[in-house]
């Protein structure tokens, strides 16, 4: 692939899209709708009631899908968070993106995404939405090439650090370049004020704010990713004794607490069920907000997850059946850390209780939504619009084949190419080493290796992740 597909448009190219946004903004109450986009962090297949969690219920999620459409195959851009994210805001797999790891950068930050890197937001806002992030960033430091209001953004509200996101109670948060002192917690001495509380409140009001022109709203929530914290309120209590306990031991709040690391929880079972129920609360305060508003019926939601469910913090997947029978978690390519609830509700567009098994991924976003909103056509993506698939239209285009790759734990790639399922292990000091296959029909849960058993297909899906990667110096892939 060429490498121009990820940087800004020329001048030219500028001037013309400006131009037709400002046609477009002419007509925007009447002609797009308002988006949100809600992405859960470390939600697995199995965590919402919809997609068959029985030890606890997600009602309003629940009511999406009702009202919406949910899909059986759709997947993250990889396994762990910046390099998923950052698919979802490109429109590029990770073979190709700018960043394709969790690089951290002292004292605050990750790599920074640059800035010639297109994003989901900069589309957007050229076709006239207002645009807010609120909750986790993780693809760039304040004031950096990466920071959200140099890719798009208007407001900004959240942790800029995924680091600092491992608690529920930190130091502080930014509101677009500004600290955000949270002095109840102090240097992470107390547990007092609640962070993603404050990060919900900003977001209901980003809802009032902008409620007179097209918005597009990103909710990129930190629960349920570890660690397990949640206030002792009447939600935690409902909770509280209903499932047997293993109590965990971490790095807990008070003098001499760090960032690093999760503070004990004696109820990690309830503690789970906790944050994914706040959460699904919080996606209930949303849609009212909206309704209140009179802009359910013309604002698209779309709700998924970043990567498959994590193991940390005495987070235990296995007993909440996570991952839906799928194989894997956070960090594996198979599919249980990879393929995410996707559910999208567009009243009189979508087709209210319907269920579509396209198989997508997050580089379809960028195209959907700028489709969606009557943008101009976004050069060089990896993505398709799905927006045939969700309005019933025709002419839904299919991907030849889907890619990922892993950077950790001596790399990983995988592909999908219609039932057929390959995953490399170890695959930066053996780029040519063994392929394991899968056939998803009739092995959803990838159990049986049945690569030697055909060769040809093992091969073709070989020379695909030879194709689908190209070599980038800030994250280097193949290691001698």
């Amino acid at each position: 692939m060429n490498m121009k597909f990820i940087r800004k448009w020329a001048p030219a190219a500028g001037l013309a899209l400006l131009t037709a946004s400002t046609a477009l903004g002419q007509q925007k109450p009447a002609a797009t709708p308002n988006i949100v986009f809600i992405l859960a962090d470390d939600m697995g297949y199995g965590d919402l009631s919809v997609y068959g969690q029985q030890k606890f219920s997600t009602p309003h999620i629940d009511q999406l899908a009702k009202q919406g459409m949910r899909f059986t195959q759709f997947y993250a851009g990889t396994s762990v968070c910046a390099p998923s994210r950052a698919s979802l805001i490109t429109g590029l797999h990770t073979g190709h993106t700018y960043i394709r790891g969790n690089k951290e950068i002292q004292p605050e930050g990750q790599q920074p995404i640059a800035d010639t890197v297109v994003t989901v937001m900069e589309v957007l806002k050229q076709a006239g939405y207002a645009t807010g992030i609120f909750g986790k960033w993780g693809l760039g430091p304040v004031g950096s090439s990466g920071d959200p209001l140099k890719h798009g953004t208007d407001r900004f509200y959240g942790y800029n650090c995924q680091r600092e996101s491992h608690r529920y109670f930190p130091t502080h948060l930014w509101d677009n370049d500004q600290k955000v002192v949270l002095e109840k917690n102090g240097q992470l001495a107390q547990m007092k004020t609640y962070a993603p509380d404050l990060i919900q409140a900003q977001a209901l009001r980003f809802l009032e704010d902008h409620q007179h022109q097209p918005f597009f709203l990103y909710l990129t929530y930190t629960l349920p990713h570890a660690e397990l914290q949640v206030p002792d309120d009447s939600l935690f209590r409902h909770f509280k004794g209903r499932y047997a306990e293993k109590p965990y031991k971490g790095n807990d709040y008070g003098p001499g607490a760090t960032v690093p690391g999760y503070a004990s929880q004696q109820y990690p079972h309830a503690t789970f069920a906790t944050m994914v129920t706040r959460l699904d609360n919080y996606v209930g305060q949303v849609m009212e907000r909206l309704k209140a508003l009179g802009l359910d019926r013309n604002t698209l939601v779309i709700f998924t997850s970043d990567n498959g469910p994590h193991t940390e913090g005495g987070a235990d997947p296995a007993f909440f059946n996570s991952a839906g029978g799928l194989r894997g978690v956070k960090r594996d390519l198979y599919e249980g850390g990879i393929r995410e609830p996707f559910i999208a509700r567009w009243p009189g567009k979508i087709k209210a209780g319907s269920t579509n098994n396209f198989q997508g991924a997050f580089w379809d976003i960028m195209p959907t939504l700028a489709q969606v909103a009557k943008a101009p056509v976004v050069p060089g993506t990896d993505g398709v619009s799905l927006l045939p698939a969700l309005t019933g239209g025709k002419g839904q285009q299919q991907h030849n084949y889907l890619y990922w790759e892993f950077h950790e734990d001596g790399g990983r790639q995988a592909v999908r190419q219609g039932n057929w399922k390959a995953v490399r292990q170890k695959a930066q000091q053996h780029p040519d080493g063994p392929v394991e296959l899968y056939d998803l029909s009739k092995d959803p849960a990838e159990t049986n290796n049945i690569a030697a058993h055909h060769p040809d297909i093992t091969a073709k899906m070989a020379a695909i992740m030879k194709e689908a990667h190209v070599e980038t110096a800030l994250y280097p892939f193949w290691r001698p």
